[in-house]
């Protein structure tokens, strides 16, 4: 019955620490399965999978895809400040410098 079990983990980080849980899924395990089954949902109350985007090694992924050996199912914070617009504010502030010439 071993051979009908996957490894696979699930991870979370927050900005001061972070969980990754090693865990047996059958095979055909979605990563929604995987997620409850870890109990980093008890860990973590914030995290909504509603709102919670998830991946696997970085790639976007649904929650009701499947899974391979070895897979590492990402749950994902929701972004603090868009990364596009702190950019821009940053190039701005560069270009207010410049021309000061100061």
């Amino acid at each position: 019955m071993a051979d009908t079990l996957m490894p696979v983990e699930v991870a979370y980080a927050k900005p001061n620490e972070q969980r990754i849980i090693s865990l047996e899924m059958p095979l055909d395990a979605k990563v929604h399965q995987v997620v409850e089954q870890s109990g980093i949902l008890q860990y973590y109350p914030e995290i909504d999978l509603s709102k919670n985007k998830v991946g696997v090694f970085g790639k976007l992924t649904t929650l009701d895809a499947g899974l391979y050996p070895g897979d590492r199912v990402e749950i994902y914070r929701e972004l603090i400040a868009d990364p596009k617009e702190a950019r821009r504010k940053r190039a701005a502030q560069g270009k207010s410098l410049k021309k000061g010439g100061g």
